[in-house]
């Protein structure tokens, strides 16, 4: 397992981030505590040292789960949780961003992991009715507390990551120093403006839904079943089954799984980007440990490029139309024009290799 470092913070984290949304059988699909036991272990024997949960997963029993079995050596992880989601159907602000669910589900949440703070506390979802201001202070009010020692976001829009980011530096309050999304080679939306954000405020990205709730393994291509046919979910439809064939082809080339193959390709994304793996059974969690050994070639990049590829749209292509850079800088920018829109390397390397910034 390789490091990465969190953000513009000093704190080590290792390229491969837990998941436990798994942990506990609540909701139908996922791992009993012993079970959950046995993929901590890999992950952990693997070096791995974030771990990610929230509140909401399996009712609260994915927190209390991991308080259990990380008695004794809590502090050799990066423990992270989420708030925001509703956790008490009774009460009506038992969910949202708002001062008052952030303070009584950082206490929920303690008592949960049997801890007396949190690494990192993500934001989980975007609330329309909780001004940023008010977020972005009650957050630093807890790192102040001792109760959190970072935050992080999930789920927000670009601009309004900007914009919090830049009210906490003005006001000198704790910011995000991490971005949490759904990024997959089925949903390369994020390529548009979450990515190019983050890579603006050096913020790393943690990417949920890494395997497309399985997809990406293959397994619904020949009748197989999980979480898909338990619980279906529309974000899953995203991309197309060819693109998973694709997959599933080069992963044969490389004597690989699939689920490596896809995972491999997220860790070789431009920028930090940390896949988020979780598992319901221990040897999915060794095999997808493995992806840390996956070198896709050249052309194998290539072919899962054009597979996955998205259009950027309004404004990007108008920027990196030839014309328009030509307009804007003149005739020495014509070799650089010329081998972008010859070659092409993808849509996903334009935006992540803008034109540089001297002559």
């Amino acid at each position: 397992m390789r490091y990465k470092v969190l953000g513009k913070t000093g704190v080590r984290i290792s390229e491969l981030a837990l998941g436990t949304v798994t942990f506990g059988e609540e909701w139908g699909w996922g791992a009993p505590r012993e079970t959950s036991a046995r993929i901590l272990e890999a992950y952990a024997d693997a070096g791995g040292n974030v771990i990610d949960t929230a509140d909401h997963y399996t009712d609260g029993a994915s927190e209390s789960i991991l308080g259990e079995l990380l008695q004794g050596r809590r502090d050799r992880f990066v423990l992270s949780t989420k708030y925001t989601l509703q956790t008490h159907l009774d009460d009506i602000n038992s969910a949202g961003n708002h001062r008052k669910n952030l303070v009584t589900s950082i206490e929920e949440s303690l008592r949960r992991l049997r801890t007396d703070y949190i690494d990192l506390l993500w934001v989980h979802a975007h609330d329309t009715l909780t001004p940023v201001a008010e977020v972005m202070r009650a957050l630093d009010d807890q790192v102040r507390a001792g109760k959190i020692r970072y935050v992080g976001v999930s789920n927000w829009p670009a601009w309004e990551v900007a914009q919090a980011n830049t009210m906490a530096e003005l006001r000198d309050w704790s910011p995000f120093v991490g971005l949490e999304i759904r990024y997959n080679l089925l949903e390369r939306a994020p390529e548009r403006e979450l990515l190019p954000m983050a890579r603006g405020l050096d913020l790393p990205v943690f990417a949920w839904g890494a395997l497309a709730e399985g997809r990406l393994t293959g397994k619904y291509l020949t009748g197989g079943t999980g979480r898909l046919t338990v619980q279906p979910r529309e974000h899953s439809s995203a991309g197309s089954d060819d693109l998973v064939r694709e997959v599933v082809t080069i992963a044969r080339e490389g004597d690989w799984s699939p689920a490596q193959v896809a995972l491999g390709w997220l860790l070789g994304r431009p920028g930090t980007v940390v896949p988020i793996i979780g598992a319901t059974r221990a040897d999915q969690m060794a095999d997808n440990l493995g992806c840390v050994d996956v070198a896709l070639s050249a052309d194998q990049l290539e072919r899962l490029d054009k597979a996955s590829r998205i259009e950027l749209g309004y404004p990007h292509d108008l920027i990196r139309d030839p014309i328009t850079v030509h307009d804007m800088y003149g005739e020495q920018w014509q070799d650089i024009v010329d081998s972008r829109t010859t070659v092409r390397r993808g849509v996903a390397d334009e935006l992540h290799h803008p034109l540089p910034r001297t002559v």
